[in-house]
């Protein structure tokens, strides 16, 4: 079943003239990354080592170059994982920027089980102080699953979208595209309460707080998945819950957090109470849930 489609009057970001065009250029970069990705995948995959240990393939960077080509044209600067690192000071000077994981979930593209998505988030300043916690917060997102052709996005005060097949209406811009998507949450008939869990990520922490749902709820089931795809399933209603009590960067949640609140969804950094913020002095997100 197709939705209305939304309000074009509505869809503009505060302080950005362009748009709604920006976010048609988030989908048509991540397309363009999804089409590098996959390539890759087709042949034996090599694997790199970054400083971190973390590891990195030709689809990485690969991706990379072709959101960046595909956002020039929006005049915004892009802060990406496989990009280079910025001063705390410059980046939380900016208004507004693309925030990027050009691969998310490289070790499940590495396992090959197809749990790697493309995140690709627009960021504003959030109107509180900046500082070492943060200055930004997520206006849109793009999440793409490459190996599944399947497109979520979503911008504020507009929802949030799931769409199958997604490249074969590839060219329409985010108006056509929600007109033919599935708006989330989807409607599920769940019994119990269900936990969606880091495939790679597990922790006592994690345990504990499925321990205190279990107390909570009663019977609690639980889903395991690699990448940003666990915040979706939480947007798309298919789980209650994504705990996250181990690191996670800014690129990997920001698109996914478009989502979840396009879908009345939060993600809340559990060291505040409050939705995560972005462009900190480091990095590094803070543990989180969504719900």
């Amino acid at each position: 079943m197709q939705n209305p489609e939304p309000d074009r009057d509505r869809v503009t970001f505060a302080g950005m003239e362009k748009s709604p065009n920006v976010l048609d250029s988030a989908i048509t970069a991540a397309f363009a990354a999804g089409r590098e990705i996959m390539d890759v995948y087709a042949r034996p995959i090599s694997v790199e080592l970054k400083d971190d240990r973390s590891p990195l393939t030709e689809a990485d960077k690969r991706a990379h170059a072709a959101i960046v080509k595909a956002l020039e044209g929006t005049a915004l600067p892009v802060l990406s994982e496989e990009g280079k690192a910025l001063r705390a000071e410059e980046r939380q000077a900016w208004p507004m920027y693309w925030l990027v994981d050009p691969l998310d979930g490289t070790k499940e593209f590495i396992k090959r089980n197809g749990e790697f998505t493309v995140n690709i988030a627009l960021m504003a300043r959030d109107g509180e102080p900046a500082g070492p916690l943060g200055s930004h917060r997520p206006l849109a997102g793009v999440l793409y699953v490459p190996a599944k052709d399947l497109l979520y996005f979503a911008w504020e005060g507009n929802g949030a979208y799931r769409l199958e097949a997604a490249t074969t209406l590839e060219g329409q811009g985010a108006y056509e595209l929600a007109a033919s998507a599935l708006r989330l949450p989807l409607p599920n008939h769940r019994k119990a309460f269900t936990i969606v869990a880091s495939r790679s990520h597990a922790s006592p922490d994690t345990d504990a707080y499925i321990a205190r749902m279990e107390k909570k709820h009663g019977h609690v089931e639980t889903v395991s998945m690699g990448s940003a795809l666990k915040i979706c399933l939480v947007a798309e209603g298919a789980a209650d819950a994504y705990p996250r009590y181990a690191p996670t960067m800014e690129w990997d949640t920001a698109a996914g957090q478009a989502i979840a609140n396009g879908a009345g969804r939060s993600l809340i950094d559990v060291s505040t109470g409050a939705p995560m913020r972005y462009n900190k002095h480091e990095l590094l997100n803070q543990w989180f849930t969504v719900q």
